[in-house]
């Protein structure tokens, strides 16, 4: 865990001193167009539709790993072999849309591919060694990060995404430090671009997005409760 925490904070370190050093280069300009405001509102969707897939897959896998001796095919697990590496993902390309020009969403999407790839071929690895029968037959049958539509449309959302407001709770800190850090990335680049009623539009938007998703929220976890 600290070496793969070391990697990723190297990566991060060299991203951000590439884009510190040519900002212009890297950052949006501030326009108004409604590609471009159509685009960030899908960022901050993505980085929402993220969040919650990875609070749903942490916190389903605490409750039924029984401390990593049991293999996980339920939850999100039953969509995706990897629904955290995909909250990850999500997330990571909302950032991207939100605050930077297009073309870096497929910089990032290569980047992620070669990084976490590679997690996951060694995770698969370990796994196939700790579960030699059901590892392999449930690999078989459920994708590795991309879920298939057919399957999110036979299965209730409340068994694929469950949620509990615990589980929310441990996470809003690292939530709230997100989305404040990209405020204040859009107000540093509204005052740059002289628009600040545009940085003030944005963020009557990422508010409204920002409660819709409390409300899914809490819709997920009483039809998890149902469920049970």
């Amino acid at each position: 865990m600290k070496k793969r925490l070391k990697i990723n904070g190297i990566i991060m370190g060299i991203a951000a001193i590439v884009v510190i050093v040519s900002p212009r280069v890297f950052f949006q300009n501030g326009g108004a167009s409604n590609w471009a405001e159509y685009i960030q509102f899908l960022g901050f969707a993505l980085i929402l539709l993220g969040q919650i897939i990875r609070v749903s897959a942490r916190g389903y896998k605490a409750e039924h790993s029984q401390d990593s001796q049991a293999l996980i095919q339920g939850g999100p697990y039953q969509v995706v072999r990897n629904p955290m590496y995909l909250g990850i993902f999500l997330i990571g390309l909302g950032v991207v849309l939100a605050v930077f020009k297009w073309w870096v969403a497929g910089i990032f999407s290569l980047v992620f591919m070669i990084r976490y790839l590679t997690l996951i071929f060694q995770e698969e690895k370990k796994l196939r060694s700790f579960f030699p029968q059901s590892y392999p037959q449930y690999c078989q049958s459920v994708p590795r990060i991309l879920p298939k539509i057919t399957s999110l449309m036979k299965l209730d959302l409340g068994a694929y995404l469950p949620m509990k407001i615990i589980w929310f709770q441990k996470e809003i800190g690292s939530m709230i430090t997100l989305f404040a850090l990209l405020l204040l990335a859009k107000l540093w680049m509204g005052l740059r671009a002289g628009k600040i009623q545009l940085f003030l539009e944005q963020l009557l938007g990422l508010g409204l997005i920002f409660i819709l998703s409390l409300i899914f929220i809490w819709i997920l976890s009483k039809r998890t409760a149902k469920i049970k």
